[in-house]
């Protein structure tokens, strides 16, 4: 049966992934987004209605849910600052009023496994939500999911990066509890099929996969499937979650601000207290998918350049979200700016080309150590690092993350803009444009924008102006010269 359905999160990776999944079903989506720049590029968006709103402003709510028959609840947060069990509280408060203000038949709500007795900040914030919900009169169905394996998600990307970059683990004694992992495709499924369940089901329900390990054998079940050697791991008790959310940040791209909720969720088993799940909604037809099985479908998607949604893709806490003024100069900030323009005999395309690949494995075509150690420098201090790379190898779009930058602006074959989301005393831009060249070839502009904090941030922009010139210089020419190369590029 076809229902009007709004999904929240649609920016996020699980309802990225959801959206297309109830298009395919036949659902009319309504999506909500502070900034629906972010979905420009993503292959549905022309299919929904888009309204851009903030869950914390209620008249931004009451707009989204009016008229809707199933309202999908997929926004927590990430971040350990301040009160945010009170912001979680006070959007899921609105929420579940304006639903049932509205006659919303139906509220369907992702949650995390957890154990009974005291919970961790973000684990109790996020059972609270669901408590809240469910007894918002609308009916409502709380997954309880714990770590979701799929390319691309935070938990797997973890998982990845321990076991690759380490051929001995010292780590925290939680490698010992037990933990139920879950497949995004049968998580998926969880949710398509809960938009349709009867009126008189309003409880949480746990989900999880066939299987249950320890999380140091779901390091080792990772190596298996890619080919690694398996890892010797010692527990090691004086890692406190503190600690070890510092050393994941160190060793991995997952920055600390995500770290440690993750780590906190893994502080005690993470497995399925009853399987009451089945009695309301069957298992997909093929079975749950078992965890090698799902590592190797990840596997395979990373390789093939086919990451439909990723946790980088996330809003990163602290970042900078204001887009450029469309003329800095004249924004009443105090601005620095680094220009460079440089000539090449390859095709505008072949420019582009290049372009739109900088970063990730790519890398940023110049000095290629001064970028790790910036990117070094930015996970010391709890920032995303250069490792967090991107979603896709060769094509970008509006909201994807590159390394320490966002992308903010992309008119495809022509001009990308990059918003800095590393650690800074100011905020910082850096942009590409290509021309035709008059005579034939093109015309590369690169552009650095950055306005300082501050004395502070005057002072950081003097101290690397020299370096700048070498890496700014050096990856304008470098990008050129790389176009050129290009098999059929030149024109000249």
């Amino acid at each position: 049966m076809a229902m009007k359905v709004l999904v929240t999160g649609a920016t996020g990776y699980v309802g990225g992934r959801l959206v297309p999944k109830l298009l395919e079903q036949g659902h009319t989506i309504r999506v909500i987004a502070r900034e629906p720049h972010r979905l420009d590029g993503v292959p549905w968006v022309s299919s929904v209605e888009i309204i851009q709103g903030d869950l914390l402003n209620p008249d931004d709510v009451r707009a989204a849910v009016a008229g809707q028959d199933v309202v999908y609840y997929l926004v927590h947060s990430m971040s350990s600052a301040g009160d945010f069990e009170a912001l979680e509280r006070q959007v899921a408060t609105s929420v579940a009023s304006e639903s049932a203000q509205a006659g919303v038949s139906r509220i369907v709500y992702l949650g995390g496994l957890h154990p009974q007795g005291p919970l961790s900040r973000h684990l109790g914030s996020r059972k609270e939500v669901g408590d809240i919900l469910l007894a918002s009169g609308v009916p409502t169905i709380a997954l309880q999911a714990g770590v979701i394996i799929g390319s691309g998600s935070a938990s797997f990307e973890m998982i990845r990066h321990l076991t690759e970059v380490l051929p001995y683990m010292p780590a925290p004694k939680w490698v010992r509890n037990f933990i139920q992992p879950i497949a995004i495709r049968d998580v998926l499924h969880y949710l398509v099929e809960s938009a349709t369940l009867p009126p008189t089901i309003n409880r949480a329900f746990d989900i999880g996969g066939p299987d249950v390990f320890r999380y140091g054998q779901l390091m080792n079940g990772y190596a298996l499937e890619a080919g690694l050697k398996q890892r010797p791991i010692a527990a090691l008790p004086v890692l406190t979650p503190w600690l070890a959310s510092q050393w994941v940040n160190l060793v991995t791209p997952i920055p600390r601000s995500l770290a440690v909720p993750i780590i906190e969720s893994l502080l005690h088993d993470a497995v399925m207290k009853n399987h009451d799940i089945d009695e309301v909604i069957a298992p997909p037809a093929e079975g749950l998918t078992g965890y090698r099985k799902a590592v190797r479908l990840a596997i395979a998607r990373m390789q093939a350049g086919e990451v439909e949604t990723s946790w980088r893709n996330t809003a990163v806490i602290g970042a900078p979200s204001d887009p450029l003024p469309s003329d800095p100069e004249w924004s009443g900030h105090t601005v620095f700016t680094d220009r460079r323009e440089v000539a090449s005999s390859a095709s505008p395309e072949a420019l582009w080309k290049i372009i739109e690949g900088v970063g990730g494995d790519n890398g940023w075509y110049s000095l290629p150590m001064a970028w790790a150690a910036r990117g070094w420098l930015d996970k010391l201090v709890g920032g995303v690092g250069l490792r967090r790379g991107r979603r896709d190898p060769d094509k970008l779009v509006t909201g994807d993350a590159l390394d320490f930058w966002r992308v903010e602006q992309i008119d495809r074959g022509h001009f990308l803009r990059l918003r800095a989301e590393m650690k800074l005393p100011g905020l910082a831009w850096l942009e590409f444009g290509v021309t035709p060249g008059a005579q034939g070839g093109s015309i590369l502009t690169q552009r650095a924008i950055f306005f300082p904090y501050g004395l502070g941030g005057r002072l950081y922009w003097f101290a690397v102006m020299p370096l700048h010139g070498i890496v700014f210089e050096g990856m304008a020419n470098a990008m050129a010269a790389r176009a050129e190369r290009l098999p059929g590029a030149s024109v000249a």
